[in-house]
C-alpha cells in the first residue's frame, strides 16, 4: 500500500503517554500536542499489557473528535505482542502507529501487511492508517536509515539513544560534558538523512529531563536548524517549547516571502543579491518549504 496521502495534521510535538495510565492518556489527549503516543512498549510491564491494550482501545473509542491525533506506540515486531497489540487497538481506529526497534525496511513491510489485514477486517480504508518508525534503535538498523523511500504508510522517522546504546553494549551514551557521545549524534545525522532521502518528516528523539525548558528550548531550535521538523516529548510541560521552536518565527515568515518575491520579480535568474550578500536557488528552495509550512505559499 501506498503511503497516506491525506494526512494533514502538524507534526511538532508527540506526546507520550503510558498506555496503563487512563489518567495520563487523557491529560495528554487534552493537551495542546499536535500527536500523543499512547504507549503499548516500554511505558507498560509485561504484566500490565493486556490491561493496557484494552484501555487503550477504550480512551480511542471514547474520541470522536481528533482521533487523527493520537496514534499508539506497538511492541517491536521480533516480540511476541505486536500482533496482540494491533488486534486490540485497530477496531478503535487510531491516528497511526509507531514501530519501535526496527531493523530495516522489511519490518516496515511487514506491518504494512498486518494493518491491511485489520483495516479491512474493521472498515478501515485500507493503507489509510500512517506509520512513524524509530529508525536508529539497533545496531543492524543504522545501517538501512537510506531506505524508507516509498515504504508503506511511512510519513516519519525517528530516532532513539537508549535502546541504541543497549543493542551495543554501551554503558552510557553521554559525554563528560552531558552531550551525546559520536556513535548516537551519527544516529541523529542518520535519521535526518535518511528522513530527507525518503521525503518523509524527521522527528528529533526525547529530552529526558523534563524539567530542564530551557535546555528543551535550545536544542528543540537547534534541531530545527538541522532540518528536523518536530520533536518527541514525554511530559505535557515540554509540548508549548517543542511548539514554539518548531513553528516559524514571523520574522522568518516576512524574510523568506521577500526572498520568494525577489525571485518572481526576476524570473529565470539563478543568483540575486541580496543584503550584502547573494540568493540563489536554494535559498528559495527552503524559503518556499517555510511558507509552505504554514500555509502562505
Amino acid at each position: 500500500m501506498s503511503t497516506p496521502a491525506n494526512l494533514s495534521i502538524k507534526m511538532r510535538s508527540w506526546l507520550f503517554a503510558p498506555g496503563d495510565s487512563e489518567k495520563k492518556m487523557a491529560k495528554a489527549a487534552d493537551s495542546a500536542a499536535d500527536i500523543v503516543l499512547f504507549d503499548l512498549e516500554d511505558a507498560v510491564t509485561t504484566d500490565n499489557k493486556v490491561w493496557a491494550r484494552q484501555l487503550v482501545h477504550d480512551c480511542l473509542a471514547s474520541r470522536t473528535e481528533g482521533r487523527d491525533r493520537l496514534w499508539v506506540r506497538v511492541n517491536p515486531l521480533d516480540g511476541p505482542y505486536t500482533l496482540l497489540d494491533l488486534a486490540a487497538i485497530m477496531p478503535a481506529r487510531p491516528g497511526g502507529i509507531m514501530l519501535p526497534k526496527v531493523d530495516g525496511r522489511h519490518d516496515v513491510e511487514r506491518l504494512d501487511h498486518y494493518l491491511s489485514a485489520l483495516e479491512v477486517a474493521n472498515g478501515i480504508d485500507e493503507g489509510s492508517t500512517p506509520l512513524i518508525v524509530l529508525v536508529t534503535e539497533t545496531a543492524q538498523a543504522m545501517f538501512h536509515t537510506g531506505d524508507y523511500k516509498g515504504a508503506p504508510r511511512v510519513v516519519a522517522l525517528t530516532w532513539g539513544a537508549e535502546d541504541l546504546a543497549d543493542s551495543i553494549g554501551a554503558s552510557n551514551n553521554r559525554n563528560d560534558d552531558g552531550s551525546y557521545g559520536f556513535t548516537y549524534e551519527l544516529a541523529r545525522s542518520m535519521c535526518l538523512l535518511g528522513a530527507a532521502a525518503a521525503g518523509v518528516t524527521a522527528i528529533e528523539t526525547i529530552q529526558g529531563d523534563f524539567r530542564d525548558l530551557e535546555g528543551l528550548k535550545a536544542r528543540a531550535e537547534k534541531v530545527r536548524r538541522d532540518g528536523y521538523r518536530g520533536m518527541l516529548a514525554i511530559h505535557p510541560a515540554q509540548v508549548d517549547v517543542i511548539n514554539a521552536a518548531f513553528t516559524p518565527t514571523e520574522e522568518e515568515i516576512s524574510n523568506a516571502l521577500e526572498v520568494v518575491d525577489i525571485f518572481a520579480k526576476n524570473p529565470g535568474v539563478g543568483a540575486i543579491g541580496y543584503k550584502g550578500g547573494m540568493l540563489d536557488r536554494p535559498h528559495l528552495s527552503r524559503a518556499e518549504y517555510l511558507l509552505r509550512q504554514v500555509g502562505r505559499l
